[in-house]
């Protein structure tokens, strides 16, 4: 029995567990390979042109953002812009399938968000916003989806309180007024000096 067992434990492995083993290795090796490099060049990818902005209040900006994208997919966009702050989120902008969706945006922004639809083509999302406050500062983050996949980034805007502008000077009008009056009072006297020494000096 003993001798039997160790015979059949040390027998060769068949052509089918060989092939096996070779399959599990192949998927093992594949996944580690694939695991070690980066996405591929077809992936889907959406980027900030600039990771923070710093405005003043009641100036205009343009923040960006641009995609990877094929020229003719312009009308299968989707197209998700929101504010994150500490206390909320508030809608920036939506579009879907090519198409504004303004009742969605958030009443902050009613009116002061324009989109450059001329470059949406060119894989790039170009938001104007106009007249800034200071509570537009905090997390933007655009999330931008295609044919081709889906992909999110974020930007930091602040924003902060209009400088005080010194007033300009103003004309001082009172000291122009006795300047005036000095000057009258001294054309007068010397009129009435000369009109003495005339008649002194007639006498």
């Amino acid at each position: 029995m003993i001798m039997k067992f160790r015979h059949k434990a040390a027998r060769s492995p068949s052509n089918t567990e060989k092939m096996t083993c070779s399959i599990l290795l192949l998927i093992t090796l594949t996944s580690c390979v694939c695991g070690s490099f980066p996405p591929a060049a077809g992936t889907f990818v959406v980027n900030v042109t600039q990771s923070s902005y710093q405005a003043e209040e009641n100036e205009n900006i343009t923040l960006e953002w641009t995609f990877t994208t094929k020229p003719d997919s312009s009308n299968s966009l989707y197209i998700y812009c929101e504010l994150t702050t500490d206390r909320k989120a508030s809608v920036l902008y939506h579009l879907h399938e090519g198409v504004e969706v303004p009742e969605s945006q958030d009443g902050q922004f009613a009116g002061r968000v324009q989109c450059d639809r001329d470059v949406l083509r060119e894989g790039r999302l170009r938001l104007h916003v106009s007249r800034l406050r200071t509570e537009d500062s905090g997390l933007y983050l655009c999330e931008v989806s295609t044919n081709d996949g889906s992909s999110i980034d974020k930007s930091r805007l602040n924003v902060t309180a209009a400088r005080d502008r010194p007033e300009p000077e103003r004309p001082n009008t009172e000291s122009r007024g006795m300047i005036g009056l000095y000057s009258a009072l001294g054309l007068i006297a010397a009129a009435v000096l000369g009109v003495c020494y005339c008649l002194f000096s007639h006498s």
